[in-house]
């Protein structure tokens, strides 16, 4: 099962300044190892400018003492990467990012005469996300100030954490299909010469009796070594990934991602003095231990009548009352600079159905506003669809359909507590999110984005 992407084919992604977060949680080394043979069974042009003829050919001037540095633009274009083709040759279902979003601060602006190395001179940077739903990989390298341009990207949904809430373990299906999109992601990575890497697994590694034994398992016939990340780790990287979505003149923001087996949660306070790094910015945070994996297999996902729906709204608000943290926004929720940000495939789904969408459109849904009504709206149509109706949305597809609604029952919990007039989605995420740590602890950003340090 193929799952859409949002990064390969990005002309350049507007990361966020996040900050690496505390000591002991920073960026993990990571090792390009062949896996253990053998496998397992499962698995010459002339001058560019041309001039017409009668046409005298301009010549410019040097001035004396003064360098001019010129840039080839049809050079650069025509440089290759690196190892395999980049976005056009990935593998998955990719769609195209939409345009450079500017961070939370301004760049400061190149002086005249800098040159911009060409593509494939700049430090490659990697991060690989396992989640309980999804395998994904993202590869890019810096550009401008915070920001980072994907040069290749895989995504594909394993459904990893499938039946694990009701036997405590993986199955060995599921685990089967992640090793295979995990060979796909190692073939990916030794084809470059990667800087920096993290490699991450999340909730259903981190619950599952067997998870590090699946992940030695990744090791031997992959040639990857992932990590575990906690749940603060998570929802840092989250808010890492979406920071550029954070207008300047922006109070408040909750900040959600609803995962396959769980759902971060990141309350963020931006009256004071603004630091670049949002995740300074966190007053509390929390994560829930059920995602739309986990909801869906407890509640059913192909069937779900309006009782049903209403009883997985219900098990979700009762795990936010125990949040102690909840009330910290408090003094902001009536601030018309006070909204939800949204980062999972369910609000983004919800954003491609409003649009109407004939096929998912990444650079039309990362940034996308929604009032209140209109998800009130969108939600409300989900729910009145049956399993074929869903099924036969471009936005949905056969491989979501038995998850939407889990995820908009999360949803509604959400908005029931921390009410706004506005949601933002957010196609991006943990992957983002450490990509951004990762060029920002290397100083790549320090020397104007010139992809070398001062």
């Amino acid at each position: 099962m193929e799952d859409r992407d949002t990064g390969a084919g990005a002309s350049e992604v507007g990361a966020s300044s996040a900050s690496p977060g505390p000591s002991g949680s920073g960026t993990a080394g990571w090792q390009q190892r062949r896996p253990t043979e053998p496998r397992s069974a499962d698995g010459q042009t002339g001058d560019a400018t041309h001039h017409q003829k009668g046409k005298p050919k301009k010549r410019r001037k040097r001035r004396r003492g003064r360098k001019v540095f010129a840039r080839d633009e049809a050079q650069d274009n025509r440089s290759p990467v690196p190892g395999k083709a980049a976005a056009s040759a990935v593998e998955s279902r990719q769609q195209p990012a939409g345009p450079a979003i500017s961070p939370v601060l301004q760049a400061p602006r190149h002086e005249q005469g800098t040159r911009r190395p060409p593509l494939h001179e700049l430090p490659v940077f990697a991060a690989l996300d396992l989640g309980t739903n999804n395998c994904r990989l993202l590869v890019a390298v810096p550009t401008r100030h915070g920001q980072f341009r994907v040069i290749d990207a895989f995504s594909r949904i394993v459904r990893l954490g499938e039946g694990l809430t009701a036997n405590g373990r993986l199955g060995k299906p599921a685990m089967d299909r992640a090793v295979e999109a995990l060979k796909v992601c190692g073939d990916k990575l030794r084809s470059r010469k990667i800087r920096k890497a993290r490699l991450i697994a999340t909730e259903a590694c981190r619950s599952a009796e067997n998870g590090v034994e699946f992940l030695e398992r990744v090791e031997r016939e992959a040639g990857l070594k992932l990590e575990i990340i906690d749940r603060q780790t998570e929802a840092r990287l989250a808010v890492s990934g979406c920071g550029s979505l954070v207008e300047r003149d922006t109070q408040g923001v909750v900040l959600f991602d609803i995962g396959g087996g769980s759902s971060e949660i990141a309350l963020i306070d931006l009256t004071g003095r603004r630091s670049p790094r949002l995740a300074n910015h966190i007053v509390s945070w929390t994560s829930l231990p059920v995602g739309v994996v986990s909801l869906a297999e407890r509640f059913g996902g192909r069937t779900v009548t309006r009782e049903i729906f209403t009883a997985m709204v219900d098990d979700v608000a009762g795990r936010l009352a125990t949040f102690d943290g909840r009330d910290r926004l408090s003094h902001l929720k009536a601030s018309p600079n006070f909204h939800l940000l949204g980062t999972s495939g369910t609000v983004t789904t919800l954003a491609g159905v409003h649009l109407d969408l004939e096929r998912y459109d990444r650079r039309r849904v990362d940034g996308l506003w929604m009032d209140r009504d209109s998800v009130d709206r969108m939600v409300e149509r989900l729910v009145g669809w049956d399993f074929q109706q869903r099924c036969a949305n471009p936005c949905i597809g056969a491989d979501r359909a038995d998850l939407v609604l889990a995820g908009c029952a999360i949803l509604e919990a959400i908005r029931a507590v921390w009410p706004s007039e506005r949601l933002r989605v957010a196609d991006r995420g943990l992957r983002e999110g450490i990509l951004s740590e990762l060029m920002a602890d290397d100083g790549v950003w320090r020397n104007d984005g010139r992809g070398g340090r001062q």
